[in-house]
C-alpha cells in the first residue's frame, strides 16, 4: 500500500476521537505502510443502525480507504448477553429469535458506509459458542472484580444498592476474545466502550499476541439531548425514510450542529470551520440545520431523495401547507377506536405508542388536535384527513 500522507494520518486520529491507546505506537504503524487489521464490532440490539453507530463505522471506511483491513462483527452471540456500558441498569437478555430478527439486515445497513466488498465479516457466534468453562475461567483470571466494579456506571448502580449480574462481568472477555480470534490491530468504539477495549489487550497479551492498539471515538446525542441510544428512542436511523430523517435533523438542538458535521459526516473541517463562524456571526441555525438535514439525506439515501425531502419539509413543515400527494386508505367499518384505526393504517407500530403518541397532541383529525386515546372516530364516504406530527398525512375513508 502506499504511505499516506501526515495530514491524512492526523486526520484519521484526530476527527471524532476522543483517546487513543497507544497513539504513538499506531501513528508509527500508520506511517510505516504496513496494513493494519482493524476491528469494529456492533451488537444488533434493534433492527436499524443509528448514526450514533456510524461515528466508528465512519471511522473504519476512513482506515478503509488508506488501504487497511476492515473487520466487521455483528455480536450475534454478545447481542443476547447483553452489554451494560452505557447503562446505568440491568440491560435484559435478548432471545437468540431475537437477535436473528435485528440483525438481518445489519450487513446491508452497514454497507451504506463501509465498503462491503473489501471488508472481512464476522458473527461472533463462530468461536464464543464453542469455548469451554476451563477456556473462560482461564480468559477470568486475567481481571479482578475490583476492576470490573471500578467503572462509573457499575459503581453508581453498587452504590444505589441496583443489581449486578455475574453475566454482566462476563460480557468484556466476550469483545476481548473477538480481537484475540480476529488478531485485531486496531479496535474502534466509543468512550462507553473502554473497559471493553482495554480487555482485548489484556487477553491478546495472554494469548501471546501483540495487544491491539485502541481508537475511542466520541459519542452523539440523539433527538432528545440525550446520547443517542436505542434503548431510548431518540435515534436517526441509517433506513428511515428521507422525509424523517431530514425532519429529525431539523428538530435537533441548535448546539449539535458543528458536533454533527464533525462526527457524523465527512465534510471537509474547513467548511465546518466556515459553518462554525457563520453561527457565531449570527447566521440563522435552521440554514446551517437544513445544509446538515441535506448531507445527511443524501449520504444514506441520494441527492435527488435528500432534494425532495428538502422541499416537502420547506412545503408541510416550515409553510404548513398540506400536501398533494396524500395517499387514500379504504377502510372496511366507518366506527374505530383512534388507537386501532392508527394501527391498523400502520401509523404506529403499538398500541403504547399510539397511545403516547395521542395523548402528547402528535394526531390530528380534520385539522383538529385529539388528544382522548379513548376516541372513537367515525369514518364516512368522504375522505378524513388524519395527521401524525407535521410531516405524515392519510386520507381515510369507508368503502
Amino acid at each position: 500500500m502506499v504511505k499516506p500522507s501526515l495530514e491524512l494520518i492526523d486526520d484519521l486520529l484526530e476527527r471524532g476521537v476522543n483517546e487513543v491507546i497507544v497513539r504513538e505506537i499506531l501513528r508509527e504503524k500508520l506511517l510505516s505502510g504496513q496494513t493494519l487489521r482493524v476491528k469494529l464490532g456492533i451488537d444488533p440490539t434493534s433492527t436499524k443502525i443509528h448514526l450514533g453507530r456510524s461515528i466508528p463505522l465512519l471511522k473504519l471506511r476512513d482506515f478503509q480507504e488508506l488501504g487497511h483491513q476492515a473487520i466487521f462483527i455483528v455480536g450475534d452471540f454478545t447481542g443476547v448477553i447483553g452489554d451494560t456500558s452505557d447503562k446505568d441498569s440491568e440491560r435484559p437478555m435478548l432471545s437468540p429469535e431475537q437477535v436473528a430478527n435485528n440483525m438481518k439486515e445489519y450487513f446491508n445497513q452497514a454497507g451504506k458506509i463501509i465498503d462491503l466488498k473489501r471488508c472481512e465479516f464476522h458473527y461472533n457466534s463462530e468461536w464464543l459458542s464453542k469455548l469451554t468453562y476451563q477456556e473462560i475461567a482461564a480468559q477470568a483470571d486475567q481481571f479482578s472484580v475490583a476492576e470490573f466494579i471500578a467503572r462509573d456506571n457499575i459503581r453508581r448502580r453498587l452504590d444505589a444498592g441496583l443489581r449486578v449480574s455475574l453475566r454482566e462481568v462476563l460480557y468484556p472477555l466476550m469483545q476481548g476474545y473477538d480481537s484475540v480470534v480476529v488478531r485485531s490491530d486496531v479496535e474502534l468504539g466509543g468512550t462507553d466502550q473502554r473497559f471493553n477495549l482495554l480487555a482485548g489487550r489484556s487477553l491478546q497479551a495472554y494469548y501471546g499476541q501483540e495487544p491491539q492498539n485502541i481508537m475511542m471515538t466520541e459519542l452523539v446525542e440523539g433527538t432528545d439531548g440525550r446520547k443517542m441510544s436505542s434503548s431510548w428512542g431518540n435515534t436517526i436511523n441509517f433506513i428511515d425514510d428521507p422525509q424523517t430523517m431530514y425532519a429529525k435533523v431539523m428538530g435537533l438542538q441548535d448546539s449539535l450542529i458543528i458536533k454533527y458535521f464533525l462526527l457524523v459526516t465527512r465534510v471537509p473541517l474547513t467548511k465546518i470551520k466556515e459553518y462554525e463562524a457563520a453561527l457565531k456571526n449570527g447566521v440563522n441555525p435552521r440554514d446551517i440545520k437544513m445544509i446538515l438535514a441535506k448531507t445527511l439525506v443524501t449520504m444514506y439515501h441520494g441527492a435527488a431523495a435528500a432534494v425532495a425531502a428538502e422541499n416537502y419539509f420547506i412545503t408541510v413543515v416550515q409553510q404548513k401547507n398540506i400536501p398533494e400527494d396524500i395517499p387514500l386508505i379504504t377502510l372496511s367499518s366507518s366506527s374505530w377506536p383512534l388507537v386501532d384505526l392508527l394501527i391498523n393504517i400502520k401509523a404506529v407500530s403499538s398500541r403504547s405508542e399510539a397511545r403516547r403518541l395521542i395523548e402528547q397532541g402528535g394526531i390530528k383529525l380534520g385539522g383538529q388536535t385529539i388528544k382522548d386515546s379513548a376516541a372513537i372516530i367515525q369514518l364516512s364516504h368522504e375522505p378524513l384527513l388524519l395527521q401524525k406530527g407535521k410531516k405524515q398525512f392519510w386520507r381515510l375513508t369507508v368503502s
